[in-house]
């Protein structure tokens, strides 16, 4: 669909365009985004509708909400979404035809926001009822880039395929879990609170056998499923402790596609940012002893600006010298804390620590703290016996998985850390920290018990 010369045009694919007079008595005043329930599924699609509440057109096929939305005030209709409750119910209200009503096949709406609708169509819609195949519209985080990532059927086997790794899985889930948690970070100093989304594929017993991360719109990933009759878990407002504590509760088959490409400095990229970073230590050694701090700061600003121009952000470490011995003395010294046991976990998290003194979460106390990630906001943890707090680690496997549970004094598990975690360094950590430990080899049944009854968990 598309606005040109005061008409709303359809594009039909080996047909003439359907053109809609937007003036006039018989002018296109309303588009309607519809859902019809049937007996073998559920149909969506848009119909526009006269001045006189008459249909002009009738489009089967599922679309995004908010770019129907979207076109509708650009093309200065009236929208609405009518979810009939019944097949009769939405007859009643389609069947109501204007002079020259027309159906169409599925047709893409204009995109909002890059790229402008005048000029640009949405050729390759999230949800394709011709191709059959699902697509995210937006990143996990807001802000972030689109994953490639697509689901297709084959019979009744779900197909999810990552294009860029060249990856593709071939799985029979029991259902679909439509997950959105929030997650607290450090921006300029402060903390925010940031949504991520996902879509995940779950077995019989509810455990994750895919996680793929992205904004996948909700009407589209209910059609999607609704051919298949495979039931969705809406989990979009659930607490976020709760979608956290279900996604840690991975199968032993467990994967994630993220469908975006891994950014990676080439050998000679790196020796030049090396390079880079040694030459400005001494340009900012002499700036420093020859003219000042604030001269150095000057031309660390200048050259931020300059590469926010060029969009070369690898040669950053030459206004920020600092960052070539800071980050390699920073391993070292985590590298260090292990062997010491006072840190448990990779530097770049999640990693488990007890700082000293109180903290503004746990005020009256020792503190357990889970160090989630770069620019996170950790997770405290009170150290002590009683119900909710940390008492102990058990470090466990189960078939090919492997991880690590917070426990409190009577054993229930307080925080799920899925991932590997060397057995030595736990045991180190624990017995410098005072706290219990264990290991345990869970069965089927043990595993599906700890992981349901985490309070929360680091997916």
């Amino acid at each position: 669909m598309r606005v040109d010369e005061g008409c709303l045009v359809v594009d039909v694919p080996g047909r003439h365009p359907i053109r809609l007079p937007l003036t006039g008595e018989e002018r296109a005043a309303r588009l309607i985004l519809y859902r019809l329930p049937r007996e073998n599924g559920v149909v969506y699609g848009v119909a526009v509708l006269n001045a006189g509440g008459r249909g002009m057109l009738d489009s089967p096929g599922a679309r995004p909400r908010h770019l129907v939305e979207a076109f509708a005030a650009y093309a200065g209709l009236l929208f609405e979404y009518r979810p009939h409750a019944t097949e009769r119910e939405g007859r009643v209200h389609l069947e109501t035809r204007a002079r020259g009503w027309r159906n169409t096949a599925d047709v893409g709406l204009p995109v909002r926001g890059a790229h402008s609708p005048r000029e640009v169509a949405l050729r390759l819609r999230p949800y394709d009822a011709v191709s059959g195949e699902l697509r995210p519209c937006e990143g996990a985080l807001e802000g972030t880039p689109c994953p490639a990532t697509t689901l297709s059927w084959d019979g009744r086997t779900l197909v999810a395929t990552d294009p860029v790794v060249g990856r593709s899985l071939r799985l029979m889930p029991a259902a679909l879990y439509h997950y959105r948690y929030e997650r607290r970070v450090l921006v300029s100093g402060r903390e925010e609170t940031r949504s991520l989304t996902g879509l995940a594929l779950l077995d019989a017993d509810g455990l994750v056998l895919a996680d793929l991360p992205g904004e996948w719109p909700v009407h589209e990933v209910a059609a999607f499923a609704a051919g298949r009759r495979l039931p969705v878990h809406d989990a979009l407002v659930a607490p976020s402790q709760v979608v956290r504590a279900m996604l840690g509760r991975r199968a032993p088959s467990w994967t994630r596609l993220t469908g975006l490409a891994v950014p990676r400095l080439s050998r000679a990229k790196k020796t030049i940012a090396f390079c880079a970073g040694a030459a400005g230590l001494f340009a900012m050694a002499y700036v420093v002893t020859a003219g000042g701090w604030f001269a150095w700061r000057g031309l660390s600003a200048l050259g931020r600006l300059l590469l926010d121009l060029l969009d070369a952000k690898w040669l950053a470490v030459f206004f920020a010298p600092l960052l070539v011995v800071l980050k390699p003395a920073r391993e070292v010294w985590h590298t260090w804390r292990i062997r010491r046991g006072t840190a448990l976990g990779p530097p770049g998290g999640p990693y488990l620590s007890v700082p000293r003194g109180r903290t503004a979460r746990v005020p009256y106390g020792r503190t357990l703290r889970v160090r989630l990630g770069a620019r996170m906001v950790p997770d405290d943890l009170e150290i002590g016996p009683d119900l909710g707090c940390a008492a102990g680690l058990m470090a466990y496997r189960h078939e090919r998985l492997s991880g690590l549970f917070v426990v409190d004094g009577e054993g229930r598990p307080v925080r799920h850390l899925p991932g590997p975690w060397p057995l030595e360094d736990a045991h180190r950590f624990a017995a410098r920290r005072g706290l219990g430990f264990e290991v345990r080899t869970l069965s089927r049944e043990e595993y599906l018990d700890l992981t349901a009854r985490a309070h929360d968990a680091v997916p």
